[in-house]
């Protein structure tokens, strides 16, 4: 309890520092505590120190452990932050308050379905494949367009990129900014561990934080 108290309190601190340089309120910017890989027990401490937006890679894994949470901690939020396929589209609105890896026509088609059979209509970020990496999700940026315009019936609050690894994340960051100014939306969720300070002063709403707050695991974990 107590060294999750303090490394969420060391995270909050610097966004805060981060948004005072670059003129901003830190309360305009929304830390995800990304549990993926991580059971209950370890996510208890980070809810009972008061974060209440967390992060998933996959449904499966989260419909697993977050009903349980949820009946004990009824306000927190979740965030689906990796791939989805199409067919687990309903699943995914059933569980999620918010979906960061909408990136094609087929899945947008899907949630808009999804979204019809159960009532609910989750925030939706498009996610872009900022580095043009074949191996990563994400809107190719020339496709962008026409994704949005496809979306336009989703909820769609804002765009999501995860940077290539081993450079430096700012510039990619700015230019996830300018594209979202350029189409109207106001949500960036973008920025982790490493560079989520830098993503803060470029205008990030949503910081994508996983080992600053659950602490080091294997390398197989990736980046977050």
């Amino acid at each position: 309890m107590s060294d999750a108290s303090e490394r969420l309190g060391a995270v909050r601190t610097s966004i805060a520092k981060a948004a005072k340089l670059a003129g901003r309120e830190p309360g305009g910017i929304t830390l995800i505590a990304v549990s993926k890989t991580h059971d209950a027990e370890a996510i208890e401490p980070l809810l009972a120190a008061g974060q209440r937006d967390f992060g998933e890679n996959r449904v499966q894994e989260a419909e697993g452990k977050w009903p349980g949470l949820r009946a004990r901690w009824p306000d927190a939020r979740l965030h689906l932050i990796g791939q989805l396929q199409s067919n687990k589209a309903d699943a995914a609105v059933d569980l999620f308050d918010a979906i960061h890896s909408v990136d094609r026509p087929s899945l947008v088609d899907a949630l808009g379905k999804a979204m019809a059979r159960a009532g609910r209509r989750p925030d939706c970020f498009i996610q872009v494949n900022i580095g043009e990496e074949p191996q990563k999700g994400g809107c190719p940026v020339a496709e962008l367009p026409a994704l949005l315009e496809r979306a336009r019936e989703l909820p769609v609050v804002g765009l999501m990129c995860i940077p290539p690894d081993g450079v430096e994340a700012a510039p990619y960051f700015a230019l996830l900014a300018k594209l979202a100014r350029r189409h109207g939306v106001a949500g960036l969720s973008m920025g982790m561990s490493a560079d989520y300070d830098a993503a803060v002063m470029i205008g990030a709403t949503h910081v994508r934080v996983g080992t600053a707050l659950f602490g080091a695991r294997g390398q197989t974990e990736g980046r977050r």
